[in-house]
């Protein structure tokens, strides 16, 4: 019995400790997320404009794209724009290029016309706080943060069920410990039932 207990000790302060800064990332952005429209965002926009070079028109203009992004001018994109196109869906239409470029925290797109050679390329960032609540909410994260929040969820259940169970064993010498979990079954429960429409 001491050995079981100690193991569940283990696992719960192990747990805990996974799951500190990720619960304080949570807990905060919960609550900016539940107060979003009184924080007031002041998106910052920036605009770039380029001319394709006219080598590099020519070829495209030669032999224009159907789909996917030619070697040759995904590497001009990424240095005159200095951004990373990996994993980014390119869409042609009518000698067109439009790439969207969703990111935690803000928006970005660019527009390329073959024809004419104009590339067009807008960034908006709005701030610290859109950017994690954004992470919050797994929002154009990418599937390492996808696969981070799940491991983190673990975790918690983890921690919870640890806390719960050792909750148990202490009960006995703690009589408010049970009233106290009802509570926090109650309230949530309540709130929900009576309040939520």
């Amino acid at each position: 019995m001491r050995l079981w207990f100690g193991t569940l000790r283990q696992w719960h302060w192990i747990s805990s400790a996974v799951c500190l800064a990720g619960m304080l990332l949570f807990a905060v952005t919960g609550i900016t997320l539940n107060h979003a429209g009184q924080i007031e965002a002041r998106p910052q926009v920036s605009q770039q404009q380029a001319s394709l070079p006219a080598e590099l028109q020519a070829r495209l203009l030669k032999a224009p794209p159907e789909q996917g992004l030619p070697p040759a001018l995904r590497a001009w994109l990424e240095r005159t724009l200095e951004l990373s196109l990996r994993g980014r869906e390119a869409e042609w239409s009518d000698g067109e290029l439009y790439i969207a470029l969703p990111q935690p925290g803000g928006d970005a797109w660019l527009s390329l016309d073959l024809e004419s050679g104009e590339l067009e390329y807008e960034r908006t960032d709005r701030g610290w706080i859109s950017y994690l609540n954004d992470l919050h909410k797994a929002r154009h994260t990418g599937l390492a943060w996808s696969w981070f929040i799940d491991l983190f969820a673990a975790a918690c259940v983890i921690f919870s069920i640890s806390g719960l169970l050792l909750l148990y064993r202490h009960a006995g010498h703690r009589p408010s410990t049970w009233p106290l979990v009802g509570l926090g079954v109650l309230i949530p429960l309540l709130l929900a039932l009576l309040t939520i429409h």
